[in-house]
């Protein structure tokens, strides 16, 4: 493996993170979104991550394979004087978990600073190894 994959298998899972962290944005904001465009409530997604470029040492780096709908269902609220209530007095709501899609923002975030911090490694690694015949 050279130096230089390093770059190519961070810089993978930083878009791969950005990605990740956009979907879950976009699930927060929507997580009170109780007509779409469709006319549905918002369904949550989720992003499916895949390895690429697999080397012949087993190591490479990752792309965003798919984002799916979240098959979980929608939440109901009690709400009978609403006029979007169903005859038993329910709305359907997003199927949005604030708690799970906080805990994944988090996550993404850390992981994406932590190939920020490899690639800056990599960088001050090969900047020393330039200097070492002067």
């Amino acid at each position: 493996m050279s130096l230089l994959s390093i770059f190519d298998i961070s810089g993978s899972a930083l878009s791969a993170q950005s990605q990740r962290l956009n979907v879950s944005a976009s699930n927060l904001a929507n997580s009170e979104s109780r007509v779409g465009p469709d006319g549905q409530p918002y369904r949550a997604k989720q992003v499916i991550f895949r390895p690429e470029n697999v080397q012949q040492n087993g190591i490479g780096g990752v792309h965003v394979a798919q984002v799916i709908d979240d098959p979980s269902p929608m939440k109901l609220r009690y709400a009978p004087g609403d006029p979007m209530a169903d005859s038993n007095g329910y709305i359907r709501m997003p199927n949005v978990d604030v708690v799970a899609e906080t805990v994944n923002t988090l996550s993404a975030s850390r992981s994406y600073q932590a190939n920020v911090e490899v690639m800056n490694t990599v960088k001050s690694l090969m900047m020393k190894t330039l200097t070492l015949g002067q």
